[in-house]
């Protein structure tokens, strides 16, 4: 099954008509380089009333001291070299030499300082200020410039994941922005950073145009990850904000569009036999899932809980949801690709619909309604809402579903106000910040599905630990609790999809499923 949403062909040819003309009148220089978003950003502060899209395109823009590279290994990017001391509490960064900022001012340790307290002032609402403020695993103490390419961060104690935390996209890569990317009065203006592209234009609802920085400080190398090479190829890419798949597809079959970064699974073979277009795809680490609220008064009762873990056929639903393209299911918060994903990992909920409806008859049901939301934006959530509600009316379980505007699913997701939800996760690096992004207190988190005390002192011995095959253990550990709890309900770990037109050389999807247009080009 495969949503379209409603508007027309009227709505759909205005879209291409304003496509066309709009290469048409750019017909006189080169023509950007068209990538395709379902929905527009929510802003272009880093880490800060963001989204996926939002993280999308700030990466261009702002770059951090790590970044994660290829394979999910944490890298220097601004960074030369980090130093480690013995007792694993100081953080010694040497700056890279020549990098600039977009106004051409040079990156200064002060510069990192600046940027750091911006983050850290709780009115600048960073995503990830509980990280580091003495709620999360280590606290920062100082962060220190030595020198004019030194700075030492000094923490409490010991965190294993510290540089791991600092190159986490959904912190906005803990970018290094200039101070004059705020307004004179202290509000928000526009990132500058010293990453390869720079803001042109953000057109609410229509398009956001990245410039090229010609005095990109490129570290060089091969493509990887957020670090290594990261040339820009092309003067501007323009993200294109194109809600309908059906009028997205048509674009870039037409050339309106160069790049479609997340192409739905039901139109990998259309796109595949249209002349022009090539489709490319990898495994990622982002997850799909159902939570459910277990403060909501039906769903604190964990039989209830269970009994909708083994309603569903997970390898049915994977198999109608990516059109046969996905291998299997995964009920682990742990990625399948993973190294830490193993045969406890493997280890989830059987579908059996007669122990299912057991469960629903002990847990003391009478068929009330349970709701479920879901959006259009990402359509294999959506189809994964779908089926689902399916599979468990056929229990006897009475679900509806509650189609959203993807804004308002994430303020009701961030507010723990509801009692199911199909929600797509984007991707973590490690597994303990998998398992991060689901536990904690909903009292002070109220994003948070999974509240088990004993989880937080396994998650926080595991975000300290070093050693690979003890950190097994504890994940193992996690995973049989989770199981048993049923906060929420892992699905499955997608794959990053992309379609592009033949002229487009060096679009690379991969494992954390955030277009990069860094080293990609196009010819006329």
């Amino acid at each position: 099954m495969h949503p379209r949403l409603s508007g027309g062909s009227f709505a759909q040819g205005g879209l291409l008509l304003a496509l066309a003309l709009a290469t048409g009148a750019a017909a006189q220089a080169a023509t950007p380089l068209r990538i395709a978003m379902t929905a527009d950003i929510r802003s272009t502060e880093p880490g800060v009333n963001r989204d996926a899209n939002s993280d999308i395109v700030t990466s261009h823009m702002v770059e951090g001291l790590v970044a994660f590279g290829e394979h999910a290994e944490v890298k220097p990017l601004l960074a030369e070299s980090v130093d480690i001391s013995p007792d694993g509490k100081t953080y010694t960064f040497k700056l890279r030499q020549g990098v600039k900022f977009h106004n051409g001012a040079p990156l200064t340790a002060q510069d990192v300082v600046w940027s750091w307290n911006f983050y850290m002032n709780p009115k600048t609402g960073w995503r990830c200020l509980g990280e580091y403020d003495g709620r999360g695993v280590a606290k920062v103490l100082s962060v220190e410039a030595a020198d004019t390419r030194t700075v030492v961060y000094r923490l409490d104690k010991p965190n294993g994941l510290f540089l791991a935390s600092l190159a986490r996209t959904d912190c906005g890569d803990t970018g290094v922005i200039h101070k004059d990317s705020l307004k004179a009065d202290g509000s928000w203006d526009k990132p500058i950073g010293t990453g390869p592209f720079k803001l042109g234009e953000w057109k609410r609802g229509e398009y956001i145009s990245l410039l090229k920085n010609a005095d990109y400080a490129n570290r060089g190398g091969g493509l990887d990850g957020f670090t290594g090479s990261k040339r820009p190829l092309v003067d501007e890419a323009r993200f294109v904000i194109v809600p309908d798949e059906a009028t997205a597809n048509a674009a870039l079959q037409s050339g309106n569009i160069d790049i479609i970064q997340d192409l739905s699974y039901t139109d990998v073979k259309p796109m595949q036999a249209s002349p022009h277009v090539k489709v490319a795809y990898a495994p990622v680490m982002s997850l799909t899932a159902l939570l459910l609220q277990t403060q909501d008064p039906l769903l604190a009762n964990p039989k209830l809980r269970m009994a909708i873990a083994h309603a569903i056929d997970y390898g049915q639903l994977v198999e109608a949801v990516s059109e046969g393209l996905m291998k299997a299911p995964n009920n682990s918060v742990i990625p399948a690709v993973s190294p830490y994903y193993d045969a406890a990992a493997k280890q989830g909920w059987n579908y059996d619909p007669a122990l299912a409806q057991k469960l629903l008859k002990e847990s003391g049901y009478k068929g009330q309604e349970l709701v479920m939301m879901t959006n259009k934006r990402y359509p294999q959530t959506y189809n994964a809402a779908v089926i689902m509600q399916a599979m468990l009316q056929a229990v006897g379980i009475n679900v509806r579903l509650d189609v959203m505007e993807w804004a308002s699913q994430l303020d009701r997701y961030n507010a723990g106000k509801y009692q199911m939800m199909s929600f797509p996760y984007s991707a973590r690096l490690d597994p303990s910040l998998n398992f991060e992004m689901l536990t904690g207190d909903k009292k002070t988190q109220p994003r948070k599905v999974w509240d088990n005390p004993k989880a937080f002192d396994l998650l926080a011995a595991a975000m300290v630990e070093t050693d690979h095959a003890k950190r097994q253990q504890t994940f193992d550990t996690l995973h049989k609790m989770f199981i048993a709890d049923v906060p929420s309900i892992p699905l499955y770990n997608s794959m990053d999809i992309g379609a592009f037109r033949d002229n487009v050389k060096g679009y690379t999807p991969w494992a954390v499923k955030q277009a990069r247009v860094w080293e990609v080009s196009k010819s006329e």
